[in-house]
């Protein structure tokens, strides 16, 4: 004790001084949303205004959006009344071990999933494919002539040794915010040069008249118009991300205002795509938007854009990647090592989970030709049930007895809708099969 200062102040503090956490920024969470929302959902949702028709698909996308915004708004609600800073730990203190476990798995099934087929999707761009053996080359073909070093292995080796690599080693979502600035940007150019020769196209008379509703004929029955709703469903789904977005900022209604500005954003960029995807190449329009730009253009200007178009979806997804890669290795290090500290203090863990989780992505992506039917199948099951079923179930749960009236209609009627809607894609592309 000092006799000057007297007898209620020690001679050293009892607590240290506590460092200053820097949060992430609004603009940063907004970027980050929007760019683990797009990713490679983009692609399908032309397809979607073929099969639904003009209005039903805009509904569809308004719809979606605003149920995915319900859902957020859900999540985070429950997460702060409890303990978890995770999507399986909220899934734990309303369902247990159980609870926990299922998220984990959806996570790890979804984005291992879409992460492959990025790298199938990086591939066929740069280096080509042979669907049902036609040959497609790759924008590097087109540009060099075959070679082993153009080759769909080496290409895929330098993309994910030299630009996913060093973006996955980032220990903070927040520190992907320029890289998921320039995919959004990207996005735009992709969706911006579509729309010009969409219009172009439109003013020489060489378009379509877009169907406005649907048209059941022989080929196309009313169950079939449930197989669009998972590609939407997909194209929304980001919730794996919330928490890791989330808790690097300062308040926790700015994760809120993240999300209604990046699905706005999102929402706009998808009616945009679709309607002028679908203005470009009418009925002929494919499930994979790109493989209609892979065709001959009829000029070298627009040859240029096509090439320019696929380049700019393959660099978009490549900056996506990252984002995916984060959710999925947090979430398989809190499965196998749950007790465990923080994967990002452990830095032989973080650098061992890192690395296989890339070489298994690029093998799969070598192996695998197409998996389309398997993203299609992820949008019916770990998809939806990520972004509605969970969020719902925890809201008629109500651990914490903050659920109100409303609230538990809510999520009753979006766990339907999802269930319905998904039961009914699953079996009528099973139906098709045979």
């Amino acid at each position: 004790m000092s006799p000057a200062a007297g007898i209620n102040v020690p001679l050293l503090p009892e607590h240290k001084p506590k460092i200053e956490i820097k949060h992430a920024t609004l603009p940063g969470a907004v970027f980050n949303v929007a760019t683990s929302i797009i990713g490679a959902g983009i692609m399908s949702i032309p397809a979607t205004f073929k099969v639904l028709g003009v209005i039903p698909a805009f509904l569809l996308i308004v719809i979606i959006a605003i149920l995915a915004d319900v859902s957020v708004e859900f999540l985070m609600r429950f997460t702060h009344s409890g303990h978890s800073r995770t999507y399986a730990g909220v899934m734990r203190e309303s369902f247990g071990r159980v609870g926990a476990v299922a998220a984990q798995v959806c996570v790890m099934v979804t984005n291992l999933g879409c992460l492959i087929m990025y790298l199938i999707i990086i591939g066929d761009v740069l280096s080509g494919n042979q669907p049902e053996g036609v040959v497609h080359l790759g924008i590097l073909q087109q540009w060099f002539g075959i070679h082993w070093w153009n080759s769909r292995e080496f290409a895929l080796l330098v993309t994910v040794v030299f630009i996913m690599l060093p973006l996955v080693l980032f220990r903070r979502v927040e520190s992907l915010k320029f890289s998921s600035a320039i995919s959004v940007l990207l996005a735009v150019v992709f969706v911006g040069i579509s729309s010009a020769m969409a219009i172009s196209a439109l003013l020489e008379g060489k378009t379509e008249n877009p169907r406005m509703l649907p048209h059941l004929d022989n080929q196309v029955s009313f169950f079939d118009l449930f197989t669009a709703v998972p590609v939407i469903v997909t194209a929304f789904t980001f919730h794996f991300n919330v928490h890791p977005i989330g808790f690097e900022l300062g308040k926790p209604s700015d994760m809120i205002t993240a999300c209604r500005i990046s699905l706005a954003l999102c929402a706009a960029i998808y009616f945009a795509i679709g309607l002028f995807g679908y203005l470009l190449f009418g009925d002929s329009i494919m499930p994979d938007i790109l493989v209609n730009f892979d065709q001959n253009a009829g000029s070298a200007f627009g040859s240029l854009l096509n090439q320019i178009v696929r380049l700019s979806y393959a660099l978009h997804i490549m900056l996506v990647f990252p984002l995916l890669n984060f959710s999925l290795r947090a979430n398989i290090d809190e499965f196998i090592f749950p007790k465990k500290p923080l994967l990002a203090t452990d830095t032989k863990r973080f650098l061992f989970l890192t690395l296989v989780l890339l070489a298994i992505s690029y093998l799969a992506a070598i192996a695998i030709p197409n998996i389309w039917y398997f993203f299609q199948f992820l949008g019916s099951t770990s998809a939806v049930c990520l972004a509605f079923i969970f969020p719902g179930a925890i809201v008629i749960r109500d651990v914490h007895g903050i659920s109100t009236s409303r609230d538990r209609i809510v999520a009753a009627v979006m766990i339907i809708l999802a269930v319905v809607t998904s039961t009914i894609a699953i079996s009528t592309n099973i139906f098709s099969l045979f």
